[in-house]
């Protein structure tokens, strides 16, 4: 099978480039089928390295990988790709051409960032940790451009009408801003279904990005297309999202 993967369907310069990859085109079996590219989630560590080649294969160069801990930290990819690190981090922005940016997901949200100038992409992995303590402003500063310049992508997460979370879930956004509140609905007594989408939104248009696309994904729902840790559990594997400059 072949790899598969999602175009953002943004109008971002045309050197920059980005793609979202599906479950589909690997090598990892069982939970893992078949394209995990997470080398922390269980799977064969043979499979997942063929993985990474194929989807290299697609790329002007390896995927600057992240430890991903949930926090805000962003990395300078292209520093980290010049000294073959792999940052603890949870977002990243790079300026050279052919270095990509990466993010591994499966229900958290993916960000992709760009400028209309194209001259620095950005992704951040935002799940309701990062997003809330702010993942998404850190990655906007770390790019240093005005940002009513910048365009972003919201790719494939958890949806809203399936990401049931607790009241300390809500709390702690309405916390750090009380319009929050509008992405939440009660179900159960202490919980209620959380819309990331709407939250990223929010933090884009706060931060001055009016231009922001994507969204209307379900990590959880399309189990043919998309890894979902909520729907599998611990055995279940990693998507990437990318995002680079071309020459």
């Amino acid at each position: 099978m072949a790899l598969e993967a999602i175009v953002p369907d943004w109008p971002a310069p045309a050197r920059v480039r980005a793609l979202m990859t599906t479950r589909a085109g690997g090598a990892s079996a069982g939970g893992y089928a078949s394209l995990n590219l997470g080398m922390r989630c269980g799977d064969d560590p043979a499979a997942v390295a063929e993985n990474r080649r194929r989807l290299a294969a697609q790329l002007p160069a390896e995927p600057t990988w992240l430890r991903q801990v949930h926090g805000v930290t962003v990395a300078d990819a292209d520093a980290a790709r010049a000294r073959g690190e792999e940052p603890e981090a949870d977002a990243a922005v790079a300026r050279s051409l052919g270095t990509v940016c990466a993010v591994l997901v499966a229900d958290c949200m993916p960000v992709l960032l760009a400028d209309e100038r194209g001259s620095v992409v950005g992704v951040a992995h935002a799940g309701w940790r990062g997003l809330c303590g702010g993942v998404i402003e850190a990655t906007l500063d770390r790019m240093r451009v005005p940002s009513a310049s910048v365009l972003a992508w919201l790719g494939p997460a958890i949806g809203p009408r399936v990401y049931e979370v607790g009241d300390e879930v809500r709390a702690a956004f309405i916390a750090r801003d009380a319009r929050a509140a509008q992405a939440f609905v009660a179900t159960r007594p202490g919980h209620w279904l959380l819309d990331l989408y709407a939250v990223a939104r929010q933090r884009l248009a706060a931060r001055g990005v009016t231009r922001v696309y994507g969204g209307g994904f379900c990590t959880y729902s399309d189990a043919e297309r998309f890894f979902s840790f909520r729907r599998q559990g611990a055995a279940s594997g990693r998507m990437a999202a990318l995002v680079w400059l071309a020459g």
